[in-house]
């Protein structure tokens, strides 16, 4: 039986060590602390969804290129530049 991951053929060996991994149980702390994206705070993110014009967001990606942020990252900052400004 031909095993596959990401296209590419897993040998027998590198079964076998997988099973032997599973059998001899998983840490599930450990995994949970692994899974996802890293955590931003003590408490769990929200996801807010904001509508941006077409301009508005070249706006936001032109500044993010500039200082080398991703789209988030940028978004993030202004929010707190703004909250911190009052």
């Amino acid at each position: 039986m031909n095993r596959r991951v990401h296209g590419q053929e897993v040998p027998e060996s590198q079964v076998d060590r997988w099973v032997d991994e599973a059998e001899a149980g998983y840490d599930v702390a450990a995994l949970r602390n692994r899974l996802g994206r890293p955590a931003r705070g003590a408490r769990p993110s929200q996801v807010v969804p904001v509508r941006l014009t077409v301009d508005e967001l070249a706006a936001v990606m032109a500044r993010a290129n500039r200082e080398h942020l991703n789209r988030s990252e940028a978004i993030r900052r202004a929010l707190a530049d703004w909250s911190h400004a009052a």
